[in-house]
């Protein structure tokens, strides 16, 4: 089960663990959009190879 809250804008935000440069998990939040096609799309500087 995934647990979350909303913000004050009233957008649905979950914490995810996501694996960084050398392994290293780093946690981001994420505003669940009711429209979800599967994908998910990271800040630039978090998604670096």
């Amino acid at each position: 089960m995934i647990v979350g809250s909303v913000n004050p804008q009233r957008e649905a935000v979950v914490q995810l663990a996501v694996l960084g440069e050398n392994q290293q998990r780093q946690g981001i939040k994420a505003i669940i959009n009711t429209g979800y096609t599967g994908f998910l799309t990271l800040p630039s500087p978090s998604s670096r190879v």
